[in-house]
């Protein structure tokens, strides 16, 4: 899978992007990031760097740290396929990333060689504020690959929640455009590509298996069932559909305007792709997981790894950006869901609801009133108010956004081959030219899951003012550099995403209290978070007391939470970024309120959270804080 199918179009916007950086330094760094790009640099070129370019006496030390930032951001690009395509570049389109052992040990050489270069070529003090701003985080992102390489194998590379068993058909559905006979050949092509990205996968399974590292039992059933998923229909049997991928390229290469004759050739070779390459590589990697499956355990806590405790720090540190311990979280949590709970009690008091609490959530889990219907019928209507709730909180974004994003967004089910194993929901990005919209995946796989009282706050949170809002606007500062553009820090992206759930209702939204409830069911969802999954990782709690924890607490159904604590075994410590990022958003925000007094702005403070990217909670507060200091001149 080596052919490269980059069109001139995609070369002059990265053309035009690094232009911006300065004329000094055109020359030498345009043609070495285009070389990147384009995967023609020698191993020279990819470890060179901006510091070997004479200085012109006008550039400035920001100028050559930004210039640095954007060589390392293309060599990184360059490597990752997949990146690029996600992107909507069609340079590489024809091949996956390197999962390789060797990949790592390479990444993790040029992860030290790019620090040791930013500490000792570079003079902070010399920095513009912003570019400050990008030394501290390029050295956060560095120390942090750094020391993740250590835990590299404590993780399930393939569980229910993702694995390149539900990826790789997403990625070519979603993020595979074809528009051209090349489009569809490099589609072909990454189909074979599937048989070697397998191989790896299990040589990198037999490795954490050997060092002590399997899910546990329960994950192996969901990952054999969406292996066997893919392999339904043609060319797999003798069915009347299409298989999942089959029926995608076949709808893709219709689409294109070509002979006939050409497209069968297409459908022909992707058929034969699929049948001599993918169902062997899911036939291969079913049978091991069934093999492995004999010799996983029962106990769910990353306490039981090796160094298991150790990692579990790690991945709080990583994932909060903070240095709250898992006691402290834990303790979080508990309050937190006693305050929602007494916030709920009120609820109960409006709605005329005689009864505890727990008859409540026995209410509101099972009356009728909250769910549509499950068929298609209800699907399209919930697709369609979705839709409309998102359409119409657009309508009030001057009232407190100053920047809004261009990307337009699209409301989708998750497709059938994953949705029994998929989550509640989730965003996926605009692609950087706009032909690919962000979108909103709801899985309505099962419609009692899905009550009509949490719609509103769900699509707040994935849509607008949501993740639509934060990541699109990201992506679209192209003042900034490329890897602040496309990071992420969880606590800030799902503290987002939940704080979006929160100040709608200061705008007046919300108005059915039952929708109200909606919106503390989902905030409970988040705090109990908090307590299972230290509880799970820390405390040594069981699969079942985490989820008699859950189904105590919330209003959830049971689905709901066997899904829940599977995915929170699974990712240890990524559910407890939301509360923590939500409550220090809410913090800053009041903290601001109460020093500027009148002078506080809330469209203001939505753009200095949102216009610099997304950050760690550190230094969201540094930024903060500059901008009242600024305001208090």
């Amino acid at each position: 899978m080596e052919l490269i199918h980059g069109s001139s179009v995609e070369r002059n916007g990265i053309v035009a992007r690094l232009e911006r950086l300065g004329t000094s330094m055109k020359t030498s760094l345009l043609t070495t990031t285009l070389l990147l790009i384009l995967g023609l640099a020698s191993s020279c070129v990819l470890g060179a760097s901006s510091s070997k370019t004479p200085a012109s006496a006008a550039e400035t030390e920001s100028d050559r740290l930004n210039a640095f930032f954007a060589e390392t951001f293309a060599a990184e690009l360059a490597r990752s396929p997949e990146k690029q395509t996600s992107l909507g570049i069609k340079t590489d389109y024809d091949k996956w990333d390197d999962r390789s052992e060797a990949a790592a040990h390479r990444d993790l050489r040029r992860w030290t060689s790019d620090l040791e270069q930013l500490r000792s070529e570079f003079d902070f003090a010399k920095l513009d504020e912003q570019t400050k701003v990008s030394y501290r985080l390029f050295e956060y992102d560095s120390e942090k690959r750094i020391e993740g390489h250590a835990w590299r194998h404590h993780n399930y590379p393939v569980n229910q929640m993702h694995g390149a068993q539900a990826e790789v058909p997403a990625f070519l559905i979603n993020y595979h455009k074809v528009d051209s006979r090349s489009d569809a050949e490099a589609y072909v092509q990454r189909l074979r590509g599937v048989g070697p990205l397998f191989e790896e996968l299990e040589r990198g399974l037999a490795t954490r298996a050997k060092l002590g590292i399997i899910p546990p039992a329960f994950v192996y059933p969901h990952v054999i069932r969406d292996c066997e998923n893919i392999l339904v229909g043609k060319p797999f049997d003798d069915g009347p559909a299409d298989s999942t991928l089959l029926e995608d390229f076949r709808g893709k290469v219709n689409g294109l305007s070509l002979p006939e004759e050409d497209k069968a050739r297409l459908l022909s070779e992707a058929s034969s792709a699929l049948t001599e390459t993918v169902f062997p590589a899911y036939k291969s990697l079913a049978a091991y997981l069934k093999d492995e499956m004999q010799r996983a355990g029962k106990d769910d806590g990353v306490w039981r790894l090796p160094k298991g405790r150790e990692f579990y720090r790690f991945a709080l540190a990583r994932t909060t950006s903070t240095k709250m311990t898992a006691s402290e979280i834990h303790e979080l949590g508990l309050s937190e869901v006693e305050r929602i709970h007494g916030e709920m009690r009120a609820i109960m008091t409006e709605t005329g609801f005689s009864g505890t609490l727990s008859e409540f959530f026995e209410f509101m889990r099972t009356d009728s009133q909250f769910y549509l219907s499950n068929d298609e019928a209800g699907r399209a209507q919930y697709l369609a108010q979705a839709t409309q709730i998102i359409d119409t909180m657009r309508t009030r974004l001057d009232e407190l956004f100053i920047t809004k994003p261009k990307a337009e967004i699209v409301v989708k089910r998750v497709e059938a081959f994953r949705e029994q194993s998929a989550g509640k929901a989730f965003y996926g990005q605009p692609s950087l030219d706009g032909s690919r919209p962000g979108t909103y995946y709801a899985n309505l796989y099962r419609m009692e899951r899905m009550p009509t009282y949490q719609m509103e706050a769900l699509a707040y949170h994935e849509g607008i003012p949501g993740h639509h809002m934060q990541i699109a606007i990201a992506q679209e500062l192209e003042s900034l550099p490329d890897f602040r553009r496309h990071g992420g820090y969880t606590a800030y992206v799902e503290g987002w995403g939940l704080y979006s759930e929160y100040f709608p209702r200061e705008m007046g939204l919300y108005k059915d209290p039952y929708s109200n409830f909606g919106r503390l069911a989902m905030e409970l969802w988040r705090a109990c978070r908090l307590v299972v999954d230290t509880g799970i990782h820390e405390k040594k709690w069981t699969r079942q007391e985490a989820i008699n924890y859950l189904k105590a607490n919330t209003p959830n159904p049971m689905g709901d939470v066997v899904n829940a604590i599977e995915r929170y075994i699974v990712m240890p410590s990524q559910a407890t970024a939301y509360k923590i990022g939500m409550n220090e958003i809410l913090r800053l925000r009041e903290n601001a309120r109460e020093k500027l007094g009148e002078r506080f702005d809330i469209r203001e403070f939505h753009e200095v959270v949102l216009s610099n990217g997304s950050v760690p909670l550190p230094i969201l507060s540094d930024l903060v804080a500059a901008w009242i200091g600024s305001k208090s001149k």
